[in-house]
């Protein structure tokens, strides 16, 4: 059986793996992130000349970034070196294979629809949950990218219009963990830095009247997100990543928010179905995979 070697390229770490066509990874291992772009060249070819016995047909790579359809990586990072040249073009001369680049969010979302908990079906919205909101759309099995790049960049939607400029308008900015963050530590008058969202659900357990409140906004934001993204994309199924998805009564709180939305508006006959992402840390790997194999489908 054919092989494929892929990549996750993260500030700190790069994972890498030989993963079959089945998804199922062989091996895998990780190591700090290159400091220059000839450095990640010589580390691609060096795991690529490691694995030559077993057949290596592509490289499949997860890329933090907006990565272009021609294989160029716009936006910022943590690892700048990658933005501005063609890397699909640069890495397939250096190595002479078909290479596929895509974001990495973008991943996790196709290995939950290939492998994880959307197995089989073809439109679901990604949500993931960390310092802001992030996402990405599947439509009809494929990523959907948008005209700019930004299908899927749900952190941008507006929920709180008054006072514009506020720094609490956005889905990011009134829904993300770091929101609770930023509800306490006004609250309490504290600075945003001694604050986590872990203490945040333990004192609300302890009976912290602050942090129950906080934790309540949050949820609430968090419902009316999916909601509206319900609404306008009316996917069959929305999964929410990020740490926040480790949380056991997570689904419980959104689908009571929710209840309470659609009880509200008389003209709302949709429950949206939400769960968790079933994929942790090899979604990434798994889902750049699976990209690749929808593009070389593609091109024959």
């Amino acid at each position: 059986m054919e092989n494929i070697l892929a990549f996750d390229w993260g500030g700190t770490n790069i994972k890498y793996a030989l993963v079959d066509q089945n998804g199922k990874i062989i091996n895998k291992n990780h190591a700090p992130t290159p400091e220059s772009l000839e450095d990640l060249f010589v580390f691609i070819e060096r795991q690529l000349q490691e694995q030559l016995s077993k057949e290596v047909t592509g490289i499949a790579i997860s890329s933090p970034g907006s990565v272009a359809e021609d294989g160029v990586i716009h936006g910022s990072s943590a690892i700048p070196y990658i933005h501005g040249p063609n890397m699909k073009d640069l890495i397939e001369r250096r190595t002479g294979l078909p290479v596929h680049i895509e974001n990495d969010a973008n991943c996790a979302a196709l290995a939950e629809v290939w492998k994880g908990a959307a197995s089989g079906k073809k439109d679901v919205a990604v949500v993931v949950i960390g310092t802001g909101v992030g996402g990405a759309l599947i439509k009809d099995g494929m990523i959907h990218k948008g005209s700019h790049l930004h299908g899927g960049e749900f952190g941008y939607m507006i929920l709180q219009p008054a006072q514009l400029g506020n720094g609490m308008n956005t889905f990011s900015e009134v829904a993300s963990t770091f929101s609770m963050i930023k509800r306490v530590a006004h609250q309490k008058g504290l600075d945003r830095s001694s604050l986590t969202g872990e203490e945040i659900f333990l004192k609300a357990e302890q009976g912290d009247n602050v942090c129950i409140q906080a934790i309540s906004e949050f949820y609430q934001m968090l419902a009316i997100g999916l909601y509206n993204i319900q609404y306008i994309y009316d996917p069959e199924m929305i999964l929410i990543g990020g740490g926040i998805s480790d949380r056991k009564d997570l689904i419980y709180h959104l689908e009571e928010k929710m209840k309470c939305i659609v009880n509200k508006i008389d003209v709302a006959t949709m429950m949206p179905v939400v769960n968790r992402c079933y994929l942790s840390a090899d979604s990434n790997l798994i889902g750049a995979v699976y990209h690749y194999l929808q593009k070389q489908l593609k091109s024959y």
